[in-house]
């Protein structure tokens, strides 16, 4: 490719082909639209990823990613702090709450258990789920991770986690398909899934 581009090209295009869901054809037409931009846009561009990258981390109570100490939603003192949903990733937050129909608290997982790809419980934020169980005053646990075989594991495993503890453990009903992400359900569908819930 370099014959035809030059070296300087082909590190943009490979960069950009790392990118998750960027194939190489996808990422020959990023690198020529950012070529092709003002330098002033790009340079602002380059300076955001820097910025983003140094100054985003996790909320010190959900692990969501924030640019603060706590998330818009944790410091919202208007949320139910009974109620608290167990998402596997921000994303299936940012879905949950566009129903507007959840007012609680989450906690994302970052990730599922999965032996077959070497996650295990350590890998997770599972114990900074039972810390904070600890800590705060939680009616009920809502574990809402995806329903395909990861999710349901990992739902399984928190689920005997919390039972000694006494809290009402409830998941998500399956209005949601088996195999597919939260991120990309529809409102309603997710709303019915979160009123269906039930005891495990």
């Amino acid at each position: 490719m370099s014959g035809y581009y030059g070296d300087k090209m082909v590190a943009l295009i490979e960069e950009l082909s790392r990118l998750p869901g960027i194939g190489t054809k996808s990422a020959q037409r990023l690198a020529f639209h950012i070529i092709s931009l003002p330098k002033e846009k790009v340079k602002k561009l380059a300076d955001t990823l820097v910025d983003a990258k140094e100054n985003i981390s996790y909320c010190e109570r959900c692990c969501t990613i924030t640019d603060d100490k706590l998330c818009p939603i944790c410091k919202d003192e208007k949320r139910a702090n009974h109620q608290l949903m167990v998402v596997e990733d921000s994303r299936d937050m940012a879905a949950y709450e566009k129903t507007k129909e959840y007012k609680g608290l989450y906690h994302i997982l970052h990730g599922a258990i999965s032996p077959m790809m070497g996650v295990g419980p350590s890998d997770i934020k599972i114990k900074e789920l039972l810390e904070r169980l600890q800590k705060e005053e939680v009616d009920e646990v809502i574990i809402a991770t995806n329903p395909n075989i990861e999710g349901e594991a990992t739902a399984m495993y928190i689920s005997k986690l919390l039972k000694p503890l006494g809290i009402t453990t409830t998941r998500i009903a399956h209005g949601v398909p088996v195999g597919g992400d939260l991120e990309y359900v529809d409102e309603v569908t997710l709303s019915r899934a979160l009123q269906g819930r039930r005891e495990m």
